[in-house]
C-alpha cells in the first residue's frame, strides 16, 4: 500500500513538474488571486482533479484490504493533501501563485466524494470529464493556442480549457428506486468555455513583445445536457473489470444539448 502511495505521488509531481514548471523560474513562496481567470473551468478542474484523486487513493486502499469506510475518508484526505502539494508548487513559481480559491474547488471535489458516502453509501453523482482536440485556425491565434495549451497530446488534455468538459453525471434509479429505468442509466450536466486566449481576457504579447489585442473574440460559457452510461453498475462477473468501471467511469459520448452563455443553442449527434 504504501509503495503505491509512493509511486503514484512521485509519477504524478514528475509528470506536473515537466508539463506546467520545467520551462518557468521559481520564486518564493507567494499567493494569487486567479479567481476569475478562464472562466472558472480551471477551479472546475481542480474540483474534477480533487475528486478522481480521492477516489483512485479510495479505491487503493480498498484492494489493499482497508475497510471501505476508513479508504472513502482516507481517500479524501489524501485527494486533498496531493492537490495541496500542487498548490505550493505553484505558489513557488514566478509564473503562478498560491490560489485560495483552487484549494476552495480541491476541498469541494474531495467532499463530493466522501459526502456521497457519508449520505448514501455510494457515488450516485459522478464526477466527469471529457475533451477533444481542438482545431486553431492558422496565424496568430493558433500560435497562441500552442504557447498557452502545448503542442502534444497529453499536454491538451491537460491545460486546453477551450476542449474540456466537466461533468456531473446523476443515476436515475439511484434516486428513484421504485422505477424500472436500467440501473447503468445516468443524466448528465456539464460546464465548459470557449474562445479563451488568455486568463482574465484576450490581449497578450506574442514573441517579438508585441502587444496584441482580440478582444473583438467574445469568450462564453457552454453548459450541457445529455444521457449518460454509469460503467460501475453494468453488471459483470469479473471483479478487475468492475474495478476498472468503477475507478475509470468516463463520460460516454452521446447525443448532447448546448447551451451558451450568449444564449446561442446547439445540438451534438455525439459529443465528445
Amino acid at each position: 500500500m504504501s509503495s503505491a502511495y509512493i509511486a503514484g505521488w512521485t509519477t504524478t509531481l514528475l509528470l506536473l513538474n515537466e508539463l506546467w514548471y520545467a520551462d518557468y523560474p521559481r520564486a518564493p513562496l507567494h499567493s494569487f488571486d486567479d479567481s476569475r481567470e478562464w472562466l472558472q473551468v480551471d477551479k472546475v478542474g481542480h474540483a474534477y482533479s480533487a475528486y478522481r484523486l480521492s477516489l483512485a487513493y479510495s479505491s487503493i486502499l480498498q484492494w489493499s484490504g482497508v475497510d471501505k469506510k476508513r479508504s472513502v475518508y482516507i481517500g479524501a484526505a489524501s485527494g486533498i493533501l496531493s492537490q495541496t502539494v500542487i498548490e505550493i508548487l505553484d505558489g513557488t513559481s514566478a509564473k503562478w501563485g498560491f490560489s485560495w480559491s483552487d484549494m476552495a474547488a480541491n476541498t469541494i471535489g474531495s467532499g463530493l466524494y466522501a459526502g456521497q458516502y457519508a449520505l448514501w453509501g455510494e457515488q450516485r453523482i459522478w464526477y466527469k470529464f471529457s475533451t477533444h482536440f481542438m482545431p486553431y485556425p492558422a496565424g496568430e491565434l493558433r500560435d497562441r493556442a500552442r504557447s498557452l495549451y502545448g503542442t502534444h497530446f497529453i499536454e491538451r488534455i491537460l491545460k486546453d480549457y477551450n476542449a474540456q468538459t466537466y461533468w456531473f453525471s446523476a443515476n436515475l434509479k439511484s434516486f428513484m428506486p421504485q422505477s424500472k429505468l436500467p440501473n447503468w442509466l445516468n443524466i448528465a450536466v456539464g460546464y465548459g468555455g470557449a474562445n479563451m486566449y488568455g486568463g482574465f481576457e484576450n490581449t497578450w504579447t506574442d514573441e517579438s513583445g508585441q502587444f496584441v489585442d482580440r478582444r473583438d473574440i467574445q469568450r462564453y460559457r457552454q453548459f450541457y445536457l445529455a444521457p449518460d452510461i454509469d460503467l460501475s453498475r453494468i453488471k459483470t462477473k469479473s471483479k478487475w473489470l468492475h474495478a476498472v468501471f468503477s475507478t475509470f467511469n468516463i463520460k460516454v459520448p452521446l447525443p448532447t444539448l448546448q447551451i451558451r452563455s450568449d444564449g446561442k443553442l446547439g445540438f451534438h449527434p455525439l459529443y465528445l
